[in-house]
C-alpha cells in the first residue's frame, strides 16, 4: 500500500501553469468556433485581415456597399466589435436572380485584442468599402518602476 505524498510548492505551481494554459487553449477554442459560423441565421461575416506594428494594431474590414452609418465600432480592452446590417439594393425591374453570391443582412464580427491598447486614442475610417481601424499600442505592458518612499516613524 503506498502513502500520498503532500505535493510540493513547486508541483502546485506546475499545476498552476497548466490549468492555466488549458484554459487559455479553451479560450483560443471559443474563438475559433465563433468565427467559423454566424451566430445568427441569416447572419454573415464580412472578412477581415488583423496586422500588428510596433506601435499600433490594424483591424481591415471588407464592407462593400455600406456607409458609416450602418456601422456600429464598440471597443474595450479586450475586443473590437464590428456590427450592422447590410440591406439589399433595389432592383428595377428585377422578376428572380440566376446568381446571387453577395451576403447581405444583418452581422457581427468580434476581434479578441490580446494586446494592451490605448482605447481613448482608437481611430477609424471607411474608404471604398473596407473599414481600418488603427488602435495605438501602449508602450509598456507593466508600466513603469518607480521607487516608493518608505517613512520611518518612531511609534512601535
Amino acid at each position: 500500500m503506498s502513502k500520498a505524498v503532500p505535493s510540493t510548492g513547486l508541483e502546485r505551481i506546475e499545476l498552476e501553469r497548466l490549468r492555466a494554459r488549458v484554459g487559455r487553449l479553451f479560450a483560443a477554442l471559443q474563438e475559433a468556433a465563433d468565427l467559423v459560423a454566424p451566430q445568427v441565421p441569416g447572419a454573415w461575416l464580412p472578412p477581415a485581415d488583423l496586422c500588428e506594428s510596433d506601435s499600433e494594431v490594424v483591424v481591415c474590414v471588407e464592407l462593400p456597399g455600406m456607409r458609416a452609418e450602418q456601422i456600429e465600432l464598440t471597443l474595450t480592452g479586450a475586443q473590437l466589435r464590428v456590427s450592422g446590417k447590410k440591406k439589399k439594393s433595389a432592383t428595377h425591374g428585377v422578376i428572380s436572380h440566376l446568381c446571387s453570391e453577395r451576403s447581405y443582412g444583418q452581422f457581427t464580427r468580434v476581434i479578441p485584442l490580446r494586446w494592451p491598447i490605448r482605447v481613448s486614442d482608437a481611430s477609424a475610417e471607411l474608404k471604398d468599402g473596407v473599414l481600418t481601424v488603427r488602435l495605438p499600442k501602449l508602450k509598456d505592458r507593466r508600466g513603469g518602476e518607480f521607487r516608493v518612499p518608505i517613512k520611518e516613524t518612531d511609534e512601535r
